[in-house]
């Protein structure tokens, strides 16, 4: 039995009803129309200073001249290196416009993930941002076969001899001419099946693979997401970009949604001063991870559990009531709707003032959001629109809408996307967002391809408002030795949710039980260290009975709520975080499977 369900639209317009075949002409229009509104704002000194949408465009070409000059043409490929700033934004459309293809590359890539991506793509050239992330691309560039200049922003520090040209921005770049015309009739040329980019998978598991974006794949997002946040008011829109713009996530939604709708970015500096640039921004929308929202909501939690009990009783209150308006308005009583504007006012308006103060939407994906941390913004006044989808679909699958959000689901198909159940339960995709393929890669082209049908590897049902419900990743699915299927996700979201555990990683692969990996929390770790006169580094307590006494206490608790399958009967403790600097978490933050289970095989086999 397939059930299938689709939303169809007749044609990928922006608000003012142009038809748009790529994502140049959108970019060269949309500058046209808003040219001198403020467009892409970064730290100088201090100071977010803005680039304007007509500044913008003379940039773009100036880049694209510089990248002619070394014979980029329709077609080449083009690696961008770089944090996460408007010449990253500029560089991608500057590509494209000579009908190019951009290559983002992760700022995290090691010296063998730059040559595997090098090597794959046949790259001719590069554009990286500064010193610390040439350390170690040039070494790999040394060895690529393919690679002739790089356009450095920073002058690097060059310890070895290379076989290429590198070429300083300011000196290729800012010296050439703008031709803004000339490019905006060459991208006529460009058709929206013309693969735009090349996106190589952060991988859970395996090498990365060079996922092929065409143009109408990007559009159809963006034509799918401006539908969705249509209910909530298009205008005067910022985005604040903090997720790595090489993730098809933040490429798409974050920076060429705003294009689309004529909204202004802002770049974070940092994990650590973003909570700083919320405030500054004062984002509209925002593309968030799942891991990001368990983070927050622990430090609130913890936060106001440091407050006097009248401060405390408030906060849990007006969550109370939050989620309870959440879920039906009517439910409250006469007096419980008086309390609750008091407490709007008092409590939930403080809270939403640290994301700025504007927040329209925070869109969750990457991963999947726990309900119940869902239901904790949600409950403060937070709007969390949880959606779902993969690189090869652009990578926006569906997503909730703001007038009927449903938490334990990912939402409805996004506008003009098939959707359906195959029989053994894989959610199948079709329309102008998925892939051409995989490039270079004919085999796993043709495994996740099937008579136009996206196979994405997830399972899930549709339900009777076709809202799509994800239950499990088909490949990360733990079978018991008895045949029982156990989802680990699931575990692992709430034992990162108790307050003693900050991540884990479940195990139990044809064994009799699941055992768990677990990172302690380390605000939690310190405090007990220091009550009971232990040292406070994790690597000095990893065999001390008292906190593994401590911590079975609660994965003991969170036990007595989970069916007998799903109870985690033993648990070591690893010796550090899952990082992306460890290479144990994507950059968007999921845990990677793999390489943490081999990593720590002997001592997770040693639970049986």
């Amino acid at each position: 039995m397939i059930k299938s369900v689709s939303y169809k639209s007749s044609s990928i317009q922006n608000n003012k009803g142009h038809n748009w075949e790529n994502l140049v002409s959108m970019f060269f229009d949309q500058a046209e129309q808003l040219k001198d509104k403020p467009f892409l704002w970064a730290k100088s000194e201090g100071i977010y200073i803005p680039t304007t949408w007509a500044e913008a465009a003379k940039k773009v070409t100036k880049i694209a001249n510089a990248l002619k000059k070394q014979g980029v043409k329709f077609g080449d490929r083009v690696v961008i290196l770089s944090e996460s700033r408007p010449e990253w934004c500029l560089s991608d459309i500057a590509i494209m416009s000579l009908g190019a293809i951009s290559v983002p590359a992760y700022t995290t890539n090691t010296e063998a993930d730059h040559l595997h991506i090098l090597q794959n793509s046949a790259a001719k050239g590069a554009i990286v941002s500064k010193d610390s992330l040439a350390k170690n691309f040039f070494p790999a560039a040394h060895k690529s076969n393919s690679l002739t200049f790089i356009f450095s922003m920073e002058e690097p520090i060059i310890t070895q001899k290379l076989d290429i040209n590198i070429f300083l921005w300011d000196k290729v770049v800012e010296e050439e001419n703008h031709n803004i015309e000339a490019y905006k009739e060459a991208a006529k040329s460009i058709k929206s099946s013309d693969t735009s980019c090349i996106i190589y998978t952060s991988g859970t598991g395996g090498s990365p693979k060079g996922v092929m974006l065409h143009h109408g794949a990007i559009l159809h997002n963006c034509e799918g997401a401006k539908d969705v946040v249509l209910e909530i008011g298009l205008s005067n829109d910022r985005f604040l970009s903090f997720l790595p713009l090489s993730h098809a996530y933040e490429h798409s939604a974050g920076q060429f949604l705003p294009i689309y709708i004529g909204a202004e970015i802002y770049y974070a500096e940092s994990m650590e001063r973003l909570a700083q640039n919320l405030i500054e921004a004062r984002p509209t929308i925002m593309m968030v991870v799942p891991r990001l929202f368990e983070m927050l909501q622990n430090k609130i939690i913890t936060s106001i559990k440091k407050e006097s009990g009248i401060k405390k009783r408030l906060f849990f209150r007006a969550l109370t009531l939050g989620r309870k308006h959440f879920k039906n308005p009517n439910s409250l009583t006469l007096v419980e709707k008086i309390e609750n504007n008091i407490l709007e006012a008092i409590i939930r308006r403080a809270i939403r003032k640290k994301f700025g103060g504007s927040i329209k939407a925070l869109v969750s994906g990457g991963a999947a959001l726990n309900k119940n941390v869902g239901t904790f913004f949600l409950g403060l006044g937070l709007p969390v629109l949880q959606g779902y989808g993969q690189t090869e679909s652009a990578p926006f699958i569906s997503v909730n809408r703001p007038s009927k959000i449903k938490v334990e689901t990912v939402g409805p198909p996004l506008k003009n996307t098939s959707v359906k159940i195959a029989e053994d339960g894989e959610i199948l995709v079709k329309g102008e967002l998925v892939t051409f393929g995989y490039w270079r890669d004919k085999a796993s082209t043709e495994e996740i391809l099937k008579d136009g049908w996206l196979h994405t590897g997830d399972i899930g049902i549709i339900d009777e408002d076709g809202h799509i419900k994800i239950t499990d990743r088909k490949k990360d699915i733990i079978v018991l030795d008895k045949g029982h299927n156990v989802s680990p996700q699931r575990i692992e979201g709430v034992l990162s949710l108790q307050e003693e555990i900050s991540q884990a990683m479940v195990y139990g692969d044809k064994k009799p039980h699941l055992v768990a990996l677990i990172v302690p929390e380390s605000e939690w770790l310190i405090k007990w260290a220091h009550d009971n006169n232990k040292p406070n580094r994790l690597q000095d307590l990893k065999s001390d009975k008292d906190l593994h006494r401590a911590l079975a206490k609660s994965v003991g608790q969170l036990n007595s709520t989970l069916s007998n399958l799903e109870r985690v009967r033993k648990f070591t403790i690893a010796n550090e975080a899952f990082t992306i600097e460890n290479e144990q978490m994507t950059p968007t933050l999921k845990i990677r499977r793999h390489v943490i289970s081999e990593l720590y095989r002997n001592e997770i086999e040693g639970l049986y």
